[in-house]
């Protein structure tokens, strides 16, 4: 899963970006709000942490552009401010949830949970179920009845993607996009390495479930 935090305060920002990559999160990071909303426009993120005042464009005018272009990912806008009309207006211009600066971090990694909480079957929050197979957040693991086998960062984030999209082909470009970002060098073939690696670790735990390549576009999983 992927998120956006769009947030001035380097030191703040920064520290997110660690707590949300701990949590096996993939996380880009940026400082204003032009770069915020190039970055919110590809609309390759599963949640955006938006604070209200930046320079170059201020969180209000960023949410407002992106809901203009019909990109529906849900907003967690943070901001110091605390007047009633302050969070009347975020929510009315398309924010799903608001956070008053200072803050706890659990309270704001529930808030992420609970929005980004609409594909797959969800065991609890740390779990994510398809066909049988859990994909186990908290110790980077996939499970079948009772085998189990560890995956790497990078193995559980695209098996992530492809059981909260079942039967849906994956294209390689938003993989990379997703997983590496934009500034990547990465190459489809190391995509294929690790879906190679997931693939006999599927193999390996007994399960049915199979990747399935559609050649020339990306991968699914049935």
């Amino acid at each position: 899963m992927k998120i956006l935090v769009v947030e001035d305060e380097t030191q703040l920002a920064d520290a997110l970006s660690e707590i949300l990559k701990r949590h096996r999160y993939a996380v880009d990071t940026v400082y204003n709000g032009i770069d915020g909303l190039d970055n919110a426009l590809t609309d390759i993120y599963d949640c955006i942490v938006l604070d209200i005042m930046l320079p170059g464009m201020n969180g209000i005018e960023i949410l407002r552009n992106i809901r203009n272009e019909k990109i529906s990912t849900p907003v967690i806008l943070l901001t110091a401010r605390s007047e009633i009309e302050d969070k009347i207006n975020g929510l009315d211009c398309g924010a799903d949830d608001y956070l008053t600066k200072p803050f706890v971090t659990g309270e704001l990694l529930a808030r992420i949970r609970a929005l980004t909480r609409r594909k797959g079957e969800i065991v609890d929050d740390s779990k994510l179920s398809y066909c049988g197979l859990i994909l186990n957040k908290d110790s980077c693991s996939m499970t079948y009845n009772e085998n189990d086998v560890k995956l790497s960062l990078k193995e559980y984030q695209i098996m992530e993607m492809l059981m909260t999209n079942p039967k849906r082909i994956l294209p390689k470009e938003r993989i990379i996009e997703k997983i590496w970002g934009f500034e990547s060098d990465v190459e489809y073939n190391n995509i294929e390495v690790y879906i190679s690696f997931l693939r006999k670790k599927l193999s390996a735990i007994g399960t049915d479930i199979k990747i399935k390549t559609a050649r020339g576009i990306g991968y699914s999983i049935e």
